[in-house]
C-alpha cells in the first residue's frame, strides 16, 4: 500500500502545536489491540501507518514531543502540550519506518488499514466487526480469523 494520491498528507496533534507532513503511507497500516496502546490511547485500540523514514518530517514543533519508554523498549512520541500520541517505535527500531497514529491526519488517507493485530490481548468488551485479517500478536504471530 502506498499513497501518493493526495501527497504531501498532513497531520498535527490535538492542540496543533506540532505538525508533520508524509508524502506517502505504506506498505502497513493497523489496528493494535495491545493492552499497551489501549492504556495510552484511552480506546479500544489505536490504528498506526507506517511511512518510510525520508517520507516522514516534522514541519513545526517536534521539540514539544515527550517520550514514553515502555518495559519492553518501545518508546511512544506525544505532544507535551495536549497529550496527542504522535509516534510509535519498536523496541529494536532501525529507524527505516515512522509509525504515526492515522487519527493525527488532518484529511484521512484514500485506504484503510489492512489489519488487526494483538487481538489476543484485546478488551474483552470489544468486538472486531470487519473483515481484516487478525493477529495474535504482530503479523508475524498465528492468524485468528
Amino acid at each position: 500500500m502506498n499513497d501518493k494520491s493526495v501527497s504531501p498528507l498532513r497531520g498535527q496533534c490535538l492542540c496543533g502545536a506540532v505538525k508533520y507532513e508524509v508524502d506517502a503511507i505504506g506498505p502497513r497500516m493497523a489496528h493494535c489491540h495491545c493492552s499497551m496502546c489501549r492504556k495510552f490511547h484511552g480506546a479500544a485500540f489505536a490504528t498506526f501507518g507506517e511511512a518510510r523514514a525520508e517520507d516522514f518530517r516534522w514541519l513545526e514543533g517536534e521539540q514539544l514531543l515527550s517520550s514514553y519508554r515502555a518495559t519492553n523498549g518501545t518508546v511512544r512520541r506525544f505532544c507535551s502540550r495536549c497529550g496527542s500520541s504522535m509516534t510509535f517505535a519498536p523496541a529494536d527500531d532501525p529507524g527505516e519506518f515512522v509509525e504515526f497514529t492515522l487519527g493525527t491526519l488532518i484529511d484521512p488517507p484514500a485506504f484503510h488499514p489492512d489489519a488487526h493485530i494483538f487481538v489476543g490481548s484485546k478488551a474483552a468488551w470489544d468486538h472486531i466487526c470487519d473483515q481484516l485479517p487478525q493477529y495474535e500478536a504482530g503479523r508475524d504471530s498465528k492468524r485468528l480469523d
